[in-house]
């Protein structure tokens, strides 16, 4: 994310809030914005703006958040913000030629027969009104104004194409774009079911060439609810039950069958059961904090983030000092950014059966319990293995043993037709703290795109 760009654009927006409010209300301002209280300043302004620079630049993503859902502001101001914000977080890229080709096939005849809808999106994604950045001069030449006589009123004026191109839409970032395929397969957009998934099917054609595809994720109000992904990476469905930091197999049972209802019926402090819905962001630390802090009544977020921390670290086996290590160096790494980082789930299961592997023989179901695993943006979920010797051998270590293998690999290969990603360590490669370091470094910074930093939260190329 520009965090430079960010700060730069939130300080304009403070220029123009400062108008608003008296020297009475910037205290709360600054709280309601999740700004440092106002600084010293002989004018309004400069007090908002000593409370800017004394923000982290960690916190500046919840303050522009904040300020574009708290806040009026003109369409240039706003759809910059987005942008930022948009651009910095997980994306899917769609070509412009897509873009395009989708619009020359495109019939907007559902979405014009709700067309007080279809406005409200174009409003909140493109620009519409005049404005000091628009350039137009009058209200009847605004693009507002055109779509209104020349797609809605009067269909047949411009093509799809034409009123894509006068959007923006073939040039806005991806995000934007993608927000608006999303919008326009939304049921508040679009409350025709059948309408709906003609859109969506149209949209797909185009997409899949591309690796993108619109999935549904849930339902709202009896509608699905679509959002795009790429194809062919992630899982079609968020997860219903995530049981982890297990101390021990759980004793499951079904409150419902008919509705996959369950819960733990023995011994449910040794497991931890997340089971709250998994948004777009995936789950992030912040997520799991939330749901720690209510579940466990801890009203103060340090006290419950140490709390949380420990439990996790508890249910690692303490003959694995891999995955403590691999667990210790996510953590310190993202120590000063964890909010914003996808929760490392340790001791999941992903398999449950009431059988053992012995009682079910031959179809029993291999790797029930995986070392850790996170839950991406898209749908994506990532599982992480740290491989010791009783992966590939028998006898304490002693015996090869190419059974047990290729069950271990058997396991993989149904992961990841289930469209999971699988990643193995070497135990070897990750028992020492200060050889695992810059293996980890790597590869967390690789899946999750972003610079590679030590334990202290430093990158690695400014430690020396």
């Amino acid at each position: 994310m520009d965090i430079v760009l960010l700060r730069r654009l939130i300080d304009g927006v403070l220029l123009t809030l400062y108008r608003r409010y008296t020297a009475k209300e910037l205290s709360a301002l600054c709280e309601r914005l999740g700004l440092p209280a106002p600084g010293d300043g002989d004018t309004k302004h400069e007090r908002l703006v000593a409370s800017l620079n004394a923000c982290a630049d960690d916190c500046l993503p919840d303050v522009a958040k904040a300020v574009l859902e708290q806040e009026e502001l003109g369409q240039a101001e706003r759809m910059a913000l987005q942008d930022v914000l948009w651009l910095g977080r997980h994306h899917v890229q769609i070509p412009s030629r897509t873009r395009r080709e989708l619009a020359r096939e495109f019939d907007l005849s559902d979405h014009l027969g709700y067309s007080d809808r279809f406005m409200a999106l174009l409003g909140r994604l493109w620009h519409l009104d005049n404005d000091p950045l628009g350039g137009w001069t009058t209200p009847s030449n605004s693009l507002r104004s055109q779509i209104e006589r020349h797609v809605i009123r009067f269909p047949d004026d411009w093509t799809t194409e034409y009123f894509f191109e006068q959007l923006g839409a073939f040039e806005a970032p991806h995000p934007r774009f993608g927000h608006f395929l999303e919008g326009l397969a939304s049921s508040a957009v679009l409350p025709d079911e059948p309408a709906q998934r003609r859109f969506v099917e149209l949209a797909n054609r185009h997409l899949k060439p591309a690796g993108a595809q619109l999935s549904q994720h849930g339902e709202a109000d009896g509608y699905p609810q679509f959002q795009l992904g790429e194809h062919g990476r992630g899982t079609a469905r968020p997860p219903r039950n995530l049981i982890f930091a297990t101390l021990g197999k759980p004793d499951i049972r079904f409150t419902s069958a008919l509705d996959n209802d369950i819960e733990v019926a023995e011994r449910a402090d040794e497991v931890l059961v997340y089971d709250r819905p998994v948004g777009k962001e995936g789950l992030l630390w912040k997520h799991l904090l939330s749901w720690w802090q209510e579940t466990r009544n801890v009203p103060d977020q340090d006290q419950a983030a140490r709390a949380l921390y420990s439990r996790m670290e508890a249910s690692l086996p303490p003959t694995s000092p891999g995955q403590k290590n691999l667990f210790w160096h996510y953590h310190h790494a993202n120590r000063d950014r964890l909010n914003d980082v996808p929760a490392l789930l340790p001791e999941i299961w992903l398999h449950w059966d009431p059988k053992t592997l012995r009682q079910r023989g031959a179809h029993a179901m291999q790797n029930l319990r995986m070392d850790f695993l996170m839950l991406l943006p898209g749908n994506r979920r990532v599982v992480l293995e740290v491989d010791g010797m009783q992966h590939y051998t028998r006898n304490g270590g002693t015996e090869p043993d190419s059974t047990r293998y290729a069950a271990t690999m058997a396991g993989d290969r149904d992961l990841k037709f289930r469209g999971y990603e699988v990643f193995r360590f070497g135990h070897d490669e990750l028992r020492d703290r200060d050889r695992a370091q810059p293996v980890l470094a790597y590869f967390f910074a690789s899946l999750l795109d972003r610079q590679p930093s030590g334990p202290s939260g430093v990158p690695l190329s400014a430690q020396g």
